[in-house]
């Protein structure tokens, strides 16, 4: 069998006393069966014969990829307690995002690599290349960045960034997220901005061996550990975290971050596994919405400021893993547009943190009520949200300020999961969707 890597991920599985070989694009589907991994190299040819093997580089060299032991397939394999890996995912981001912030003693640019400082200090703008829900957390970054480093920031779907005419910037800071690090879109976005002249680039991946990381001047690898659900959860909270950190390293460049304000974002980061431990504990209030949402087709979802790209991410869960219909949309769009399918039949799930923008989203929700939409509320404790008819309240433990979107995306994965229970589809792998997309 001969096997070749040309612009997808190609990986070589080393069995038992080299016995059996395998070939796979994505390293974990080899779990249970190898933990010897050969990552081969973009225009490698690999000739398998039994017992043996041959690697040739793009000129036809006879090279030597190194083996590496991959720890975590048999762990991540094993379901334990839980329905679903979703599920399993879901309770382990407690876990995920303490690893992922795991030896942070204070904020520096060298947490994202060797002579970051200097890159940061060479930048004065971000552009944030992404798909899917990883997209979804660069537009909860931009918000950060913006406000706390006050560098401009844009965020692209990657797919259209690398097809499109755009305007480069060599002064751009060029992220990169995706949670294989393997995401074909992303990477030619990625490649596309080099060659457009945007050298500074820096990637946040859960993956450290990935093609992301390799191809990038800088990386910050999350440790979330292996995600075997298709819809993204833990990936997408540790991908939060991280870019948390870059824009408090991005605003210390930039002289913005006092001693003072790195110590109370430093404690509120510290405290987050016990915050995200506590919404958890939310999961049979958020069962009984799941048995309403079962018999629905369509739903709304809304949220302002940060939590617009959340309302934007729970839309996409519920339709990945339920195929219910469902729109995210920015609270006060509602009457250019959206407030014409409200009805009765339309749940709308609104993130109803206690910030700056709750009296204007109060108004949002009576815009709903008047059209007898029926409203399903996370409200932080001190809002003055209150369950009445046609509006069925859940209270967060606590209002986590500026990192508030990490808590408020765990209920509307709860949410789409326990939906997708009550409908009996297939939670861990939804219909015509992939866990890593390696094609275009």
């Amino acid at each position: 069998m001969v096997g070749a890597r040309a612009r997808s991920p190609l990986f070589l599985g080393v069995g038992k006393d080299h016995s059996e070989t395998f070939l796979a694009s994505d390293a974990m589907a080899l779990a249970g069966v190898s933990d010897q991994i050969v990552y081969l190299e973009e225009g490698d040819a690999v000739d398998i014969q039994l017992g043996k093997y041959w690697i040739e580089d793009r000129a036809r060299r006879a090279v030597t990829r190194p083996v590496q032991t991959v720890q975590a397939h048999s762990g991540a394999a094993e379901l334990g307690p839980y329905r679903h890996y979703m599920q399993k995912e879901i309770f382990e981001q407690p876990r995920a995002v303490a690893d992922t912030l795991e030896g942070v003693e204070g904020i520096t640019p060298e947490l994202f690599g060797d002579g970051a400082f200097s890159v940061f200090k060479a930048i004065d703008r971000v552009l944030i290349l992404a798909c899917g829900t990883s997209y979804y957390s660069g537009c909860v970054a931009k918000y950060w960045i913006e406000a706390i480093a006050k560098l401009p920031c844009q965020v692209e779907i990657a797919s259209e960034y690398r097809y499109r005419d755009s305007v480069p910037d060599p002064r751009t800071l060029v992220v990169t997220l995706s949670q294989s690090g393997e995401t074909a879109d992303t990477l030619a976005a990625l490649r596309h901005a080099q060659g457009l002249g945007m050298a500074h680039t820096l990637t946040i991946c859960n993956v450290a061996t990935s093609a992301m990381v390799r191809e990038c001047q800088l990386a910050y690898v999350t440790r979330a550990g292996t995600e075997i659900g298709v819809a993204s959860t833990k990936a997408f909270t540790t991908q939060l975290a991280a870019l948390f950190l870059l824009t408090l390293a991005l605003a210390q460049t930039k002289g913005l971050l006092s001693d003072a304000q790195e110590a109370e974002h430093l404690k509120a980061m510290r405290h987050l596994p016990a915050a995200l431990q506590a919404v958890l504990a939310l999961e049979p209030q958020v069962i009984a919405w799941a048995q309403e949402f079962a018999s629905k087709e369509n739903a709304l979802f809304l949220g302002r400021g940060t939590h617009y790209p959340i309302a934007l991410e729970g839309a996409l869960k519920l339709k990945e893993i339920t195929y219910i219909h469902a729109e995210g949309y920015a609270a006060g769009e509602l009457k250019h547009g959206p407030l014409a399918l409200v009805t009765s039949a339309m749940p709308v799930v609104t993130v109803a943190p206690n910030d700056a923008l709750l009296e204007k989203l109060k108004s949002n929700m009576h815009e709903v009520r008047a059209r007898g939409g029926v409203l399903y509320v996370l409200a932080d404790a001190d809002t003055r949200i209150d369950s009445s008819e046609g509006i069925h309240v859940i209270r967060m433990p606590e209002h986590y300020g500026v990192l508030s979107p990490i808590l408020h995306v765990v209920p509307l994965q709860l949410l789409a999961y326990h939906t997708a229970c009550a409908r009996g589809t297939d939670v861990d792998k939804p219909r015509n969707l992939a866990k890593s997309v390696t094609v275009e």
